[in-house]
């Protein structure tokens, strides 16, 4: 799909259709639009150009009788490109080479949720970030200004990342029990990047990664786009249920298990010590390594949750994964993976071959944040926004949503996973929310079965918009009932 940056002007003598028209051609000629791409629909482009829709139909209407634009229906209006033969002639035909692509598209859904995050008229109930309310400004204008004393130069750093950070997480990762060196920790991206390195780096192509149901796993397309499948493991109040791994693993050959343990992506669920231990003796027993990714853990609002599964991990069976994305900033692109050191000498290997090594700055950024202990205070006060997010969220729920939706209220994290009690149909419930200017996340990204669900994030809207958006989406998903 195109994307548009640019609208009409009212101030000038030519119409607004004509405008568009030159703006079309003036992408396609310039080659930033392909031959083959397809055209938003009419109420899109109208509500990107911000014009009337017959302005759109009337620049369609001239794109069509000079050839540039051709279709209608179900297949779309798409890009033939035939009124310019020389440009036709010596342009590649892109589209063949994006279909023919490794990558597998991202879900139709993902994709418009990707574009409207960027939208300020929307009120944003799901977004899994902090607030740029809750952005520690005055703690990092002190960090940048000593980060300004140790810049000597900003040049490449060794594989495994800049060392003074790895020695700090080292020190940091202590307080939860895991004992790991700073020659077996990996700097990383953050966690998408972690999961992939992993995958290309110790799976072959057809092997399984097991992962919880529902699962934020399931909302990507990096695993399928390398030749791994996915297998969701049912999970419960108490988080996955290992006991039920075995009789997965027979129908699978070579796999590794990713697990969230902590405030679980989308459901929130803690899982409890008890399964922590279970889940490492059959993991040893089937000798099947886990993938730990613990980005939540600092958000507790209630109490601690249990320890790491690295910290109860006796055979370097944990690859743990960390990050700063969703407790400090996720511009900062800084992530971690602990594990065996002949394991992390691999990946690294991999990730300087795949972008040559993270921001030396960001790395310099959070290694200064941790050894100031300006990070600990900064989630302390993290946590205490967070519960006051939480409770507004749950009044709002009880007060909209009691007769129509179940929920638990989360000990932490972002998100509260609230299931619809009648059944309605989601895909056009994301739809008619995004015409009223409300982007969420619906169940069916993270898992098929969970199609009436929905991922409700109380840590970023502010608080008037989580009270407004709620009320309006309550209202939305009555109507649809009844329909």
């Amino acid at each position: 799909m195109i994307h548009i940056d640019w609208k009409p002007s009212r101030d000038i003598s030519k119409t607004l259709y004509m405008q568009i028209v030159d703006y079309f051609k003036e992408k396609i000629s310039s080659g930033d639009w392909p031959v083959g791409s397809s055209i938003p629909t009419q109420r899109d482009l109208a509500q990107k150009f911000e014009v009337n829709r017959s302005t759109i139909v009337a620049a369609l209407d001239e794109l069509k009788a000079e050839g540039i634009v051709e279709g209608k229906g179900k297949g779309g209006t798409k890009i033939v490109n035939n009124s310019m033969p020389l440009i036709g002639n010596i342009q590649p035909n892109w589209q063949s080479y994006i279909e023919e692509g490794i990558h597998i598209p991202n879900l139709k859904t993902i994709k418009r949720i990707n574009e409207l995050e960027f939208d300020s008229r929307f009120i944003r109930l799901s977004t899994g970030e902090a607030s740029p309310d809750l952005f520690p400004t005055k703690k990092m204008e002190i960090i940048l200004k000593e980060v300004s004393k140790n810049i000597n130069n900003l040049g490449y750093e060794e594989p495994k990342g800049m060392l003074y950070l790895r020695e700090h997480i080292s020190k940091y990762l202590k307080k939860y029990d895991i004992h790991v060196s700073p020659s077996s920790i990996l700097i990383v991206s953050g966690a998408v990047q972690a999961i992939q390195l992993i995958s290309m780096g110790l799976l072959q192509p057809g092997s399984t990664v097991f992962l919880e149901k529902p699962s934020y796993l399931y909302s990507l397309q990096i695993l399928q786009s390398i030749g791994m499948r996915r297998c969701g493991i049912p999970i419960d109040e108490e988080g996955i249920q290992g006991n039920l791994i075995p009789k997965y693993t027979k129908k699978n050959r070579s796999s590794i298990l990713y697990i969230i343990p902590n405030f679980q992506n989308p459901t929130g669920i803690v899982m409890s010590q008890r399964r922590r231990k279970e889940l490492i003796k059959v993991c040893q027993k089937e000798k099947m390594p886990i993938i730990e990714d613990d980005v939540y853990r600092e958000l507790w609002i209630d109490h601690r949750p249990p320890n790491p599964l690295k910290s109860l991990d006796t055979n370097g069976l944990v690859l743990y994964v960390g990050s700063v994305s969703k407790t400090l900033s996720p511009g900062l692109r800084i992530g971690w993976i602990a594990g065996p050191e002949p394991v992390i000498d691999r990946l690294a290997d991999i990730k300087m071959q795949t972008d040559y090594g993270s921001s030396s700055l960001a790395q310099l950024t959070v290694g200064k944040w941790l050894e100031t202990g300006l990070y600990e205070e900064h989630i302390e006060y993290l946590r205490k926004q967070l519960y006051i997010r939480r409770e507004i969220t749950i009044d709002a729920l009880e007060k909209y949503f009691s007769d129509i939706a179940t929920w638990k209220i989360p000990s932490g994290g972002y998100y509260v996973w609230v299931t619809l009690k009648d059944p309605i149909a989601m895909y056009k419930l994301f739809d008619e929310a995004c015409k009223i200017g409300i982007l969420l996340y619906p169940g069916y990204i993270y898992d098929g079965s969970h199609n009436q669900s929905l991922r409700i994030s109380y840590s970023y809207a502010s608080i008037k918009d989580l009270n407004e958006g709620l009320y309006r989406l309550s209202k939305l998903i009555r109507k649809l009932k009844k329909t």
